[in-house]
């Protein structure tokens, strides 16, 4: 599943492909027959929040975004949903973000000349929920949890019931600080629980808990708000720095050499870019994510795994001892000569 950084990308993206532009809107799926509501209007925008995507559409583009008339098209992608992206040079950044999926083109009708020279002329699949093509491109959507036509109340109970979000202007931290100080869940449960924190994924909530050397079972009600103020720094740096490149990547430079393996399935970890020799590999970007049996970077413990709020957690259980202590990387760790900087990304210190 996308975490909250590439829904963000995707806002940048139909900002920059369609924003402002009178678009044509389908559904060759069938399943989202309100398409044809939307036939014709002008996408005023996009708007991320978490794991959820927001589009704004209005008859024109004078029309405030605030007004009655505006339909928030909303999209969770779940699992398996994917967005594609074809058309003019420089129209879209990312061509597909989501679930693995093949660009769009690649399995359609081969045009004139052998190959996709037109993007107009692509004919999507059968798979296809929604469809938005305008002057330079075209997106389509595949396999989303959910995509309905909201209005501003709708939306509105959408975002009453998500946590703050790290990357949003208005994300407010102490409703992140109190809603886990007051329970009595496991850190690790209370990271992936959208209502208390939305956008964070497996991916993050692994690596935050490494980085702030916190053991993923000790309840929420434990921990100091020094340590959850903390976290949440380090946490917007981190995902901050995802939605500028796509990539995760938590680990220092100086760490990233040091046992420089994963665990991966069979569809293993991808992330943007990892075609491009001059990115950080995802063998280098994790301390304990797809970790699980292999050697701690700074300690050498074998790094376990477990079920925590239905998915895999991944944690060193020599680093991450801290419970009820302010926890940070501000000391040199007690059996490496490395301290890391709370807050920093990493990549970004490189």
């Amino acid at each position: 599943m996308p975490e909250g950084h590439t829904v963000h990308r995707l806002a940048a993206a139909f900002e920059q492909a369609f924003g402002g532009q009178r678009v044509r809107t389908s559904s060759p799926q069938g399943r989202f027959s309100e398409a044809a509501q939307l036939d014709g209007m002008v996408l005023l925008g996009a708007e991320a929040v978490g794991k959820h995507l927001f589009l704004l559409f209005a008859p024109s583009d004078d029309v405030d975004r605030g007004s009655p008339v505006v339909r928030h098209v909303h999209i969770h992608l779940g699992l398996y949903g994917s967005w594609t992206f074809a058309g003019e040079p420089g129209f879209a950044d990312a061509h597909a973000i989501g679930a693995p999926r093949l660009r769009i083109g690649e399995q359609e009708e081969q045009l004139d000349g052998g190959g996709v020279s037109d993007w107009r002329r692509l004919v999507p699949r059968p798979t296809v929920r929604l469809r938005i093509a305008g002057p330079q491109g075209l997106a389509d959507l595949t396999g989303p949890t959910a995509c309905e036509i909201m209005d501003a109340q709708e939306r509105q109970a959408v975002l009453d019931r998500l946590g703050p979000d790290p990357l949003r202007a208005d994300a407010n931290p102490a409703r992140f600080v109190d809603a886990v100080r007051r329970s009595r869940t496991t850190i690790g449960a209370l990271l992936m629980n959208q209502k208390i924190v939305a956008g964070i994924g497996n991916i993050y909530r692994a690596e935050l808990l490494f980085r702030a050397r916190l053991d993923p079972f000790v309840p929420g009600n434990e921990l100091s708000a020094g340590t959850l103020e903390e976290m949440w720094e380090d946490l917007v740096a981190l995902m901050t720095y995802g939605a500028r490149t796509g990539r995760i990547v938590t680990t220092q430079p100086e760490h990233r050499d040091i046992e420089a393996r994963i665990v991966e399935r069979s569809r293993g970890t991808r992330q943007n870019g990892d075609e491009d020799p001059d990115v950080v590999s995802r063998e280098r970007s994790f301390y304990v994510y797809h970790r699980q049996t292999l050697p701690c970077r700074l300690c050498g413990t074998a790094v376990r795994s477990t079920d925590l709020a239905a998915r895999t957690v991944f944690w060193c259980p020599r680093c991450q001892t801290a419970r009820r202590r302010r926890a940070g990387w501000t000391r040199e760790h007690p059996a490496a000569p490395w301290a890391l900087t709370p807050g920093s990304s990493g990549e970004a210190a490189a």
